[in-house]
């Protein structure tokens, strides 16, 4: 019997940690043919999506795929997104979270991922702090290390990043 894998469990346990100090969790997630997200706010083969309980209805975080209904531009939208996609769960407030390796790449030309009728970026929509562009996938640790979880600081002083502004950070949890 094959063993399930951990990310479907750390992707709740930081969504619930958000929610319970009152964050805004965001996901961010490559996009192919299996992901069902408003193609429109697509950049760059990626998404970054508020899942929020504000944000959200019915939400629903299986072991296999994260599916809600949110409103774009005040349309309300299904959004489906597998697991294997997610490339981050963090707040937005403090950039605090977790960045996961992606098992598949999206399609490279997947055609209309571009911000179509809005001169805006897909992150000023979504509402990702100013300078945050895309998440990129963190590479695993060499083994007998914990994988998942991922430890960037532009500082480089052990110090937690600094609130209001900037570049989101993600600090190591253990």
């Amino acid at each position: 019997m094959s063993e399930t894998s951990t990310k479907p469990y750390l992707l709740r346990a930081i969504y619930e940690w958000c929610t319970d100090n009152g964050y805004t969790p965001y996901l961010a997630a490559t996009v192919d043919g299996r992901a069902q997200v408003p193609r429109e706010f697509v950049k760059n083969g990626e998404i970054v999506l508020n899942i929020s309980f504000s944000a959200t209805s019915g939400l629903k975080m299986d072991n296999d795929l994260i599916h809600f209904h949110a409103r774009f531009g005040g349309v309300s939208r299904e959004i489906s997104v597998p697991v294997d996609n997610v490339v981050a769960i963090y707040a937005r407030e403090n950039g605090q979270g977790m960045a996961f390796e992606v098992s598949r790449l999206p399609a490279s030309n997947d055609k209309g991922t571009e911000g179509h009728g809005s001169d805006k970026s897909p992150n000023v929509l979504l509402g990702v702090p100013a300078g945050v562009t895309s998440l990129t996938a963190v590479p695993s640790a060499p083994s007998g290390q914990n994988d998942d979880v991922a430890d960037i600081n532009p500082n480089g002083d052990g110090d937690p990043p600094k609130k209001g502004g900037g570049r989101p950070t993600l600090t190591r949890i253990k």
